[in-house]
């Protein structure tokens, strides 16, 4: 990333000791945050400082053209959080972003996918192979425990504890807790244990001998490479969707909900603040509904 403008330098100093907002946050808030600046001082000829009300409408206004309301409601996030920081610092006394009104948002339900879907995925790592072995594991890690993929590359091999199947996991804002795992994700992960000393096997630059999950080279993996592994499965099995890994999250939520885990466990699983964020998850399938409607109304 560029050089920061002194403001900017100074939030991300927040940002990361803190707010203690993971990596991929700070880089999200930042790269938003240098495209208004850029918006506030090419266009408008005002500094971050300066930024009014109605610049901040007008950036956003730039933004409806080619970006979709979801990530218009994500910069103005940014802005938002940004100057809220700037008033807690007495360096203004209200910020310009705090009525500026967010795009509608579409309401959407989580992407879940059938129970034989997730199971067809799990199985099309070619377990002969090293990274294949990785794959497994990733995989069944994801489903297994529920895991954000920066969860899931964030894991040190001591986090984990076999024997009790348990995986200690540091979440959003630097939120540590134990997550339990199936013993097919074990067994993966012990499959893949066994053969990962071969990644680290040729001494190369930027091998990282104390992640969990490695690349070919021995690094740590990351969570495009992980999105990017998960695509090529899909796309072998011929799915008619999408499968993102936060798919698997919902689809271990979604599955959990429906075999009869009550909603503030799966809460403490998936390392939500707020139960109002699980309650998403409170959702059935079209089919579901179908099969109770024919199952209990007279006329059905």
């Amino acid at each position: 990333m560029s050089t920061l403008s002194p403001l900017l330098e100074q939030f991300k100093v927040h940002l990361e000791g803190e707010k203690g907002a993971s990596p991929h946050t700070v880089r999200n808030y930042l790269i938003d945050l240098k495209d208004y600046e850029r918006y506030l001082v090419e266009r408008m000829k005002l500094s971050l400082l300066a930024g009014t009300h109605a610049a901040i409408r007008g950036y956003l206004g730039t933004l409806a053209v080619d970006h979709a309301p979801t990530s218009r409601a994500r910069r103005l996030a940014s802005i938002k959080s940004f100057y809220k920081y700037l008033v807690r610092q007495k360096l203004l006394s209200a910020s310009p972003a705090k009525l500026v009104k967010s795009p509608k948002l579409p309401k959407s339900l989580p992407k879940v996918l059938p129970v034989e879907e997730v199971f067809a995925i799990l199985d099309m790592p070619d377990v002969d192979t090293v990274l294949g072995l990785r794959d497994k594991a990733i995989l069944e890690m994801l489903y297994g425990g529920g895991l954000r993929i920066s969860e899931l590359c964030g894991l040190d091999l001591l986090g984990v504890d076999r024997s009790s199947r348990i995986v200690r996991v540091m979440g959003k804002g630097s939120k540590e807790r134990l997550v339990p795992l199936n013993v097919k994700a074990i067994r993966a992960l012990e499959a893949y244990l066994a053969r990962r000393g071969e990644l680290l096997a040729e001494l190369r630059e930027g091998q990282d001998p104390d992640a969990l999950f490695l690349n070919f080279k021995g690094g740590r993996l990351t969570a495009r490479s992980i999105a990017r592994h998960l695509d090529a499965y899909v796309l072998k099995l011929a799915l008619a969707r999408k499968v993102s890994p936060h798919a698997m999250r919902h689809s271990f939520a979604t599955h959990l909900l429906g075999g009869g885990a009550d909603i503030r466990s799966i809460q403490e699983l998936l390392g939500h603040a707020s139960l109002s964020t699980t309650q998403k998850y409170t959702h059935v399938t079209f089919e579901q509904l179908q099969e109770v409607y024919d199952s209990a109304h007279p006329r059905a």
